[in-house]
């Protein structure tokens, strides 16, 4: 049987799967693991400078003691031909744990009971090839000394049991101080985190919050570090998904409203229609019918009209960035020949200046075609709508759309945008509201603005500004 293959390697972790698992560690944990983790490699070389440095100082403090004794040995009345080795320095050395010889050229050495052990280096000191020399002794843990002497050289040995000892205890030293500094950071890191992670656990709290109850209530702000910005944005975000579904809500409420008006005239016409055809039932005249034909056609037409537009509000509630070049003459001359099919007798006055800038070309045709129907809706039969598009100078262009008919009373200007805002005259007229409340949502996106005012002309003046630059 084919033993089976080994899992392929992650090639976003590696193939270790070493951040897979440290992403399933809570953020608190890892920040308590970051901050142990930078104190014990901060602790680890502390303690090893620290430790490498006693321990140099202790070595060198032993050789500079070992050296100046047995200068000292060798200079003093130690060594006696006839007597060998003195008794009472030697028990003075002895007694401070030095071991004491004498080392000859030709390799005798006179010593006491205990002698340090000798090698090639002190011999090459006894026959005058080195000044001096200074070893350790692995096998005797001992570290020895020779200098030269009338006849040979004095070879002096210490115990490194009293130093290691030492540095024995000051790795212990330093390992437990390190651990209760490494245990001092985890516990200051963990508190660190608890207390810096708590308007990051406010925001989760609200994420879910709104993701469980659609609740969208701001949540509280506290300090002006990078979370409390953060929680600000958060709640500039809860701010503006409200207001969109208040906008949502506002727009589905309204387009029921418009609505129901020609849904409930057509299904009466319909419900008429279908009730003359049945059998026994009064027959209309050619006349009534060829009307509640009509009646049925400009409803349909009316409704048409009405989802196209609340299709491009639902469209520019959701505005997506567009990064287009756009001729905006271009732009007014087709829908110019669109107006132009559907005014009638209406004529256009066109004064159009170059003018280019970066957006979605069919929206802003959308937009000026609006302008123009409802100059020409407003217009009497022979009257003129003036077209001008010309650049203001400060970076953006103006597009006016002036009319000669009744105009728009001042007390309506500031509504006129709105949705499904219908002033006491146009009432009476074909339409829903809604075509220059999408002249504004376009302006809006592209970074420009709507304004309506008197015309000249005596009608309604009508103008859209955009950014931009000349052609």
């Amino acid at each position: 049987m084919t033993a089976p293959a080994p899992p392929a390697p992650d090639a976003e972790t590696g193939g270790t799967g070493d951040r897979g698992r440290l992403q399933r560690i809570s953020l608190r944990n890892r920040v308590t693991l970051l901050a142990a983790l930078s104190v014990a490699g901060a602790v680890a070389l502390v303690s090893l400078g620290a430790f490498f440095t006693v321990r140099d100082s202790l070595y060198e403090q032993l050789d500079d003691s070992l050296l100046r004794r047995a200068v000292e040995a060798e200079s003093g009345p130690l060594i006696d031909e006839p007597a060998g080795l003195q008794g009472v320095p030697v028990a003075f050395y002895t007694a401070a744990n030095l071991e004491i010889s004498v080392l000859y050229p030709n390799g005798a050495e006179l010593a006491p009971s205990q002698r340090p052990p000798s090698g090639p280096l002190e011999l090459a000191v006894a026959q005058g090839k080195l000044p001096r020399s200074i070893r350790t002794d692995e096998a005797t843990n001992s570290r020895i000394v020779a200098v030269p002497a009338d006849n040979g050289a004095l070879v002096m040995a210490q115990s490194l049991g009293p130093t290691k000892a030492t540095l024995a205890q000051l790795s212990l030293v330093l390992v437990v101080i390190g651990g209760a500094g490494i245990l001092l950071a985890a516990a200051a890191g963990t508190a660190v985190a608890s207390a810096g992670l708590r308007p990051v656990q406010r925001l989760n709290a609200a994420t879910e919050r709104v993701a469980l109850t659609g609740d969208l209530r701001p949540i509280p702000v506290s300090g002006d570090d990078e979370l409390a910005r953060l929680t600000t944005s958060f709640n500039d975000m809860l701010g503006a998904l409200a207001e969109s579904q208040e906008r949502q809500r506002r727009l589905v409420a309204d387009a029921g409203h418009e609505l129901r008006t020609p849904l409930t005239s057509l299904r009466t016409n319909l419900e008429l229609l279908m009730a003359a055809a049945q059998p026994g039932a009064p027959a209309l005249s050619d006349q009534d019918r060829e009307e509640m034909f009509e009646d049925v056609r400009g409803q349909i037409t009316e409704l048409s009209a009405l989802v196209g537009d609340l299709v491009e509000l639902a469209r520019e509630d959701a505005p997506q960035a567009v990064h287009e070049p756009v001729e905006l003459v271009d732009v007014v001359e087709r829908a110019l020949n669109r107006a132009r099919r559907r005014a009638g007798p209406v004529e256009f006055d066109v004064r159009l200046q170059p003018w280019s800038m970066m957006g979605d070309a069919t929206a802003l045709e959308r937009a000026v075609l609006n302008l123009l129907d409802n100059a020409a809706k407003w217009s009497r039969d022979g009257d003129t709508v003036r077209v001008q598009l010309y650049p203001d100078g400060a970076g953006s262009v103006v597009l006016e759309v002036a009319d000669g008919g009744p105009g728009i009373a001042e007390a309506d200007r500031p509504h006129v945008f709105e949705r499904f805002y219908r002033s006491s005259l146009a009432r009476t007229l074909p339409g829903s509201g809604l075509g220059l409340s999408i002249v504004k949502q376009v302006a809006e996106r592209h970074g420009g603005s709507v304004w309506a005012g008197a015309a000249p002309e005596g009608g309604a003046l009508l103008r859209m500004v955009l950014p931009g630059h000349v052609g």
